[in-house]
């Protein structure tokens, strides 16, 4: 991911959209898993980058050159899903553009993709019905990939208190996954 930084201390309005195509299916996929509906996800996303640009615009340009991107447009798109989430009614469950099958693998193994889609399926209402503050921390930790830093950025919280709710968040979906004590956490990447 090349740094997006400079180009809008540069030139604000040229560089926008390169920096909605490189973000924009991150975001969508963070908001989508919290929101668990793909046009509430969509207008989330269209939300959070106009706020982005606004925010851009009084920024002077040392400010945008400075600007760690993937943290601030991730905390943008969350603020945004709280804030919504607060007036609206309790998170409706629409999962059907979180599984996507891989054509080939379909093709060649259609039982085995069947059962990965419904496992993604699965994990994906799980994650959907954790509380506020561990899906938060499981979808950006694990999901997308932040660093525990990042994360804890984007939550505005002490990187120990991240780390905390990732852990009991993955512990959360493990045990309903797997409800047998004694077994292993999850490890890697969800979905």
């Amino acid at each position: 991911m090349t740094d997006l930084s400079p180009a809008l201390a540069a030139d604000l309005d040229a560089s926008l959209e390169e920096l909605v195509r490189t973000y924009q299916d991150r975001l969508f996929g963070s908001a989508l898993r919290l929101t668990g509906c793909a046009a509430d996800a969509e207008r989330r996303v269209q939300d959070a980058f106009l706020r982005a640009y606004r925010a851009l615009k009084r920024y002077p340009a040392e400010q945008r050159n400075s600007l760690q991107l993937r943290p601030w447009l991730y905390r943008i798109t969350l603020n945004v899903v709280r804030n919504r989430a607060r007036t609206r009614r309790p998170i409706q469950t629409d999962l059907d553009g979180v599984v996507q099958f891989a054509s080939q693998v379909a093709r060649e193994q259609p039982e085995a993709a069947a059962e990965a889609a419904e496992r993604r399926r699965d994990l994906a209402h799980l994650i959907a019905g954790l509380p506020d503050r561990y899906r938060a921390a499981v979808v950006l930790r694990h999901v997308h990939g932040l660093s525990y830093a990042e994360v804890a950025a984007v939550l505005e919280q002490p990187v120990g208190t991240t780390k905390a709710n990732v852990h009991r968040g993955s512990r959360l979906l493990h045990e309903a996954l797997d409800p047998r004590p004694g077994t292993p956490l999850l490890r890697g990447k969800i979905a």
